[in-house]
Order: structure tokens, then C-alpha cells, then sequence
């Protein structure tokens, strides 16, 4: 597997309302609670199975309107993260490459708001 998708670490922090992972390739990647949970892969948040992949990275560096926490995140595999969140909401497997693409359309989204 390639060390762009490959996790060295995930440390969650509900405290502080982060999620940090670190990556093989000396990446780390820190998002928000809010917008991790907004953006849950899973096909009902999605809104059928066509929208599929997509996500919203501004909701990333929006102002949460409410914090949310982490009950337990276990890797599937190697492939993917399921999160457990406080709602009782479990069902979303957030896949590595999912996880590094949001985190560079995040990064794309702060630089072109520069």
C-alpha cells in the first residue's frame, strides 16, 4: 500500500475536538470533529448511493454549530476507519484515500482563500 495512505498513528482528541493522523510518508493530517462527522462517507449522509465520494471540504473551516465526540474508531482492515461518534451514529468507514483527498481539498480550500 502506498505510504500517502498508509496511518502511522490516530490519536483522537474530543477535548479538543480533533482528529490527528499520521501518515508513513511524514504527513499529518488534523480535522475537525465537526466536519468529519458532517462529511461521513456512509451512503444515508450522503444521500444515495450516487453521491458516493463526494464530501464538502468547507465544512471543514466552518464555525461548528455543535461539537461532537468520538465513542471509538477502529481500523477496517487496512483500508478504512470506522468511527463510532456520540449521535449513535456508527455507520460510516471513512477510507484512508477518502481521508488524504479531504485533507488536501482542505488544504486547496485555505490557499485559495489566501
Amino acid at each position: 500500500m502506498d505510504q500517502k495512505y498508509t496511518p502511522v498513528s490516530v490519536d483522537v482528541e474530543n477535548s479538543e475536538q480533533k482528529l490527528t493522523i499520521e501518515w508513513a510518508d511524514g504527513h499529518t493530517t488534523v480535522f475537525p470533529l465537526f466536519g468529519l462527522r458532517k462529511n461521513c462517507p456512509c451512503v444515508t449522509c450522503r444521500g444515495g448511493h450516487a453521491m458516493m465520494g463526494r464530501y464538502e471540504p468547507q465544512l471543514f473551516l466552518v464555525e461548528p454549530t455543535r461539537q461532537f465526540k468520538i465513542v471509538s474508531a477502529e481500523p477496517v482492515g487496512n483500508h478504512a476507519l470506522k468511527i463510532n461518534w456520540d449521535d449513535g451514529h456508527n455507520s460510516g468507514m471513512y477510507k484512508w484515500e477518502l481521508l488524504r483527498s479531504m485533507d488536501e481539498s482542505v488544504e486547496k480550500l485555505k490557499q485559495s482563500e489566501n
